[in-house]
């Protein structure tokens, strides 16, 4: 199997220009949680306030979740932010009347375009170039080397997506957790009728990673506890079948 790493060693703070109302990369407020505080306090949220969110809030979530990477950095990602009522209870009934979506003010539909680098390769590297992230001997090996790569996935090409969809998610997340928001992964609907409702035809070039709702949560959820380290981490090997 194919894999490369690029591995830049540079100060980020050196690179990004001071904080200010029109820069992309706003300055946190003194109450965001950090990463680490986020992870240990996020759970998973199963009945949500009707406070909606506010829209800079919403806008500067999708803008961190749009940071997340991808394999060959082809971001088959699709997100459809579901927010009318009409397509709340039709995302519902195809998640089997699970109220988390009726009650969220927003719900993250995570689908895939497994081909959609296709359509998007040039503009990718071409972008990659221009921010001086890759210089164009590589944009040209990704250009020569990727679409076999792909092709010869088989059909790992939607596992393949689907992993590249689940890291956005758990981005868009954690970084909803440091805002103080409330998510619920869910993977209990009919993936045919979720594709219908967002505009998508049954088609094997598409396909549904995740439902994520996004709100404020009713109440706090405690944590129910987690396996020793040991009973899940090992060094180099897994010491035994019994896992």
């Amino acid at each position: 199997m194919l894999a490369f790493f690029i591995n830049v060693n540079v100060n980020l703070h050196e690179l990004l220009p001071s904080p200010s109302p029109c820069c992309y990369y706003a300055e946190m407020s003194k109450s965001d949680l950090t990463a680490a505080e986020a992870i240990r306090h996020r759970r998973s949220i199963k009945s949500f306030k009707p406070d909606p969110i506010p829209e800079p809030v919403l806008n500067e979530l999708i803008g961190l979740m749009r940071e997340a990477p991808s394999s060959w950095n082809f971001q088959p990602t699709r997100v459809v932010v579901i927010r009318s009522q009409e397509q709340k209870e039709a995302l519902a009934a195809a998640a089997w009347g699970q109220k988390q979506i009726l009650e969220a003010p927003v719900t993250f539909v995570f689908a895939v375009s497994i081909r959609g680098w296709e359509k998007h390769m040039d503009s990718i590297l071409k972008t990659g170039v221009d921010k001086g992230a890759w210089p164009q001997k590589f944009a040209d090996w990704i250009r020569a080397s990727a679409p076999g790569f792909q092709d010869g996935l088989g059909e790992k090409q939607r596992e393949y997506a689907m992993k590249d969809a689940i890291i956005m998610a758990t981005t868009l997340v954690i970084a909803a957790e440091s805002k103080g928001l409330g998510t619920c992964y869910m993977n209990g609907w009919d993936e045919k009728k979720v594709m219908e409702i967002i505009g998508l035809q049954q088609d094997k070039k598409y396909g549904i990673a995740l439902v994520l709702p996004l709100g404020y949560a009713a109440q706090p959820a405690k944590n129910p506890g987690r396996l020793a380290t040991d009973s899940f981490v090992f060094t180099d090997k897994i010491p035994s079948a019994k896992i």
